[in-house]
């Protein structure tokens, strides 16, 4: 049995089509998790719990800790280490491996491609706190006390990624007839993971003889689109004008005085203001699996948004 700890979420629910595609029995583990095509069971668990978490994980021969909590600092200073200590004891005590779903933001500011070898230098809360969880993971799999991967990914876009800043900032307000937004500028590449892609390449690390104990770079595609390309290929895919508005350091510092996702988002801005390029080349070689081009999964993406203007449809 796999288990997907934190279902419902974009990653989850395309992880979930994976896993059910290829036999797998899989249950699903959320605070209030529903039924879905594919799952053999769902089970309810609050995953800051370590008893809980380790009765959702039992039996289990992979989890895949796919979480995604609210974008809150405080919140993930609170939470995200207790999570991860209690899926990896949790994992311990059911002698399962562990798949953790990662991001980038504990390599801080980079100059050039992010790799698996960038190391770790945070320069932000939200940061500190991935570098924090990240390595103590790793130092579970350096000392042989856990088999496990950490699966990183750049910011992602896809089909019900309701939540990415792709879907909220391009795709939401270019379907609703509003000019997109780009943080930082809209001049720079920036990479982003297709989430069917990542679910894709975590469900054939699931079954890798060779792939444990190591952090891969999901399958994502190169060359990374500017902020401007990325919003025009978005536009062209509902069928509507690629207007976009760029906000800068400014305008994101004044939106914070009224809404909490800018307040979290400013400390974050300097990844809008440098090119971010994600390099999952090393996937890529290893597994032979070709990420899907960008035009492809934004209309992809495009074609799954809810509320489509009328020239969208």
């Amino acid at each position: 049995m796999q288990t997907i700890l934190g279902a419902g979420g974009a990653i989850g629910v395309q992880l979930l089509r994976e896993l059910a595609a290829a036999g797998e029995t899989v249950r699903l583990v959320g605070r209030h998790p529903r039924a879905a095509a594919g799952a053999s069971e769902t089970v309810a668990a609050d995953l800051t719990d370590a008893e809980q978490t380790a009765r959702a994980v039992a039996g289990s021969r992979v989890a895949h800790l796919v979480v995604g909590l609210p974008y809150d600092t405080a919140l993930w200073r609170e939470q995200w280490p207790r999570i991860v200590r209690n899926a990896i004891e949790a994992c311990k005590r059911a002698g399962a491996k562990l798949i953790f779903f990662d991001n980038v933001y504990m390599y801080g500011k980079v100059d050039g491609p992010m790799t698996e070898d960038t190391p770790f230098n945070p320069c932000s809360r939200k940061g500190e706190i991935r570098a924090q969880i990240a390595g103590e993971l790793l130092r579970e799999m350096q000392a042989g006390a856990l088999d496990a991967i950490i699966a990183r990914a750049a910011d992602f876009y896809g089909p019900q990624a309701a939540t990415s800043i792709a879907q909220m900032m391009v795709f939401d307000r270019l379907a609703r007839g509003a000019a997109a937004s780009c943080l930082g500028s809209d001049a720079l590449p920036h990479s982003y993971t297709y989430t069917p892609d990542a679910a894709r390449a975590m469900a054939l690390l699931a079954r890798s003889a060779t792939g444990w104990n190591r952090t891969w770079h999901l399958p994502t595609a190169a060359p990374p689109p500017t902020g401007r390309e990325f919003v025009q290929m978005a536009a062209a895919a509902l069928g509507v004008a690629p207007r976009c508005r760029v906000l800068g350091r400014t305008l994101v510092r004044i939106g914070g005085w009224f809404d909490a996702q800018a307040r979290e988002a400013y400390e974050m801005l300097y990844q809008n203001e440098a090119p971010y390029v994600f390099d999952s080349s090393r996937f890529t070689q290893a597994f032979g699996v070709v990420p899907t081009p960008y035009a492809q999964g934004i209309v992809a993406a495009a074609r799954a948004c809810a509320n489509l203007s009328p020239r969208g449809r």
